[in-house]
């Protein structure tokens, strides 16, 4: 959202932010409007699978809705935008563009709404039961056409057909590959560590899943020890005490992702939006998804032959070794990788988002 409100901005347009301004000021920096939702703690869930999605509707899309809408609602009267631009689980910013005649743009940054697994045979039922739950929270009438995740104006996936295959996608979406741009929140990086005769593996599951991987960590870490001769290994701590990781290893609680990406040569992570990072800049991977929209994620990787999905609870060293080598060293999943981040480029990124969004505005 950041990259294509800068190209926006870039552009001439005006952009209103909606959220929390403890967390877009930093990044939106001081001139910028930003139409404070306020900010509330929601429950870290641990379930997977189907108990996994009940947990993100009713422990926190449902609940984030009822406290945006107001809100939202009091962004778009008193801005009154041309497009509402809304983050495809930030259902309020559809729920109030549809019902004051506002077009209206959808991002997916995720792919289990477009394309969920086989293994959810619940999940289209189970999600147009707590989609009707939300339109009628937003005073709509039972049975009104609207689908907060997808927008009938325009809906931006952060992917290509490299990643989703030939699946059906809706109407009026367009795929533009990664949204990558400048980001002022970047934190600092102890290049002095920084072994530039050794390869390099990035190890990392975000800042919101750890407390679900087990001893994830510790396996990875007995799999890049052996290998420091000739492997040097970054680490994302995500809570897990230093001591855990090998005496060779950078460990860091944040790193530079887009300074770090050109200087990799594998990653390994939990299928969230480092995925589309790396694939940008070509970087074959292990992915270990822990919740259901970073299933569909991985699943799409493995397929595209630019990484191999493990089970982040139950993989072995052995098998986690098997596929880190393989990432490293059979060329295949580089080229595999190399292929999807020449689609990200052709495809446009935050630059081709912000134009379809422009010309939205503009009433095409």
């Amino acid at each position: 959202m950041l990259a294509i409100g800068q190209e926006l901005v870039r552009a001439g347009h005006e952009v209103v932010w909606c959220g929390p301004e403890n967390v877009l000021r930093p990044l939106v920096g001081p001139d910028a409007t930003v139409h404070a939702t306020g900010a509330r703690a929601y429950r870290r869930y641990d379930e997977m699978g189907m108990a996994g999605l009940r947990a993100l509707w009713d422990g926190y899309l449902i609940p984030f809705t009822r406290f945006t809408l107001g809100p939202v609602d009091a962004a778009v009267v008193e801005h009154e935008p041309d497009v509402v631009v809304t983050e495809q689980y930030a259902l309020a910013g559809g729920l109030v563009a549809h019902r004051r005649g506002v077009p209206w743009a959808t991002l997916c940054t995720g792919t289990l709404e477009l394309t969920p697994p086989a293994d959810l045979p619940e999940f289209e039922d189970f999600v147009a039961d707590r989609v009707s739950q939300v339109v009628a929270m937003a005073g709509l009438p039972a049975g009104e056409p609207v689908d907060p995740r997808f927008s009938p104006h325009l809906v931006i996936a952060l992917m290509t057909r490299g990643l989703v295959g030939d699946v059906e996608l809706p109407d009026r979406c367009v795929l533009t590959g990664a949204a990558l741009g400048v980001r002022p929140n970047a934190p600092e990086f102890p290049w002095h560590a920084w072994d530039p005769d050794r390869r390099h593996v990035l190890v990392t599951v975000g800042t919101l899943v750890g407390h679900m991987i087990g001893d994830f960590y510790e396996r990875a870490a007995a799999v890049l020890a052996p290998m420091a001769d000739e492997v040097q290994a970054v680490f994302v701590t995500s809570g897990v005490a230093a001591e855990s990781f090998p005496d060779n290893a950078i460990a860091a609680e944040l790193v530079p992702m887009l300074d770090l990406m050109p200087k990799l040569d594998a990653l390994v992570c939990h299928a969230g939006g480092a995925v589309n990072e790396a694939l940008a800049f070509g970087v074959p991977m292990v992915v270990a998804p822990v919740r259901s929209e970073q299933v569909a994620l991985a699943r799409q990787v493995d397929r595209s032959g630019a990484g191999i999905e493990v089970s982040i609870l139950d993989a072995t060293v052995a098998e986690l070794d098997a596929a880190v080598r393989a990432v490293l060293d059979e060329p295949g999943y580089r080229r595999n990788a190399r292929r999807i981040a020449a689609e990200f480029a052709a495809a446009g990124g935050a630059a081709a988002a912000a134009a379809h969004l422009a010309e939205l505005a503009s009433g095409g």
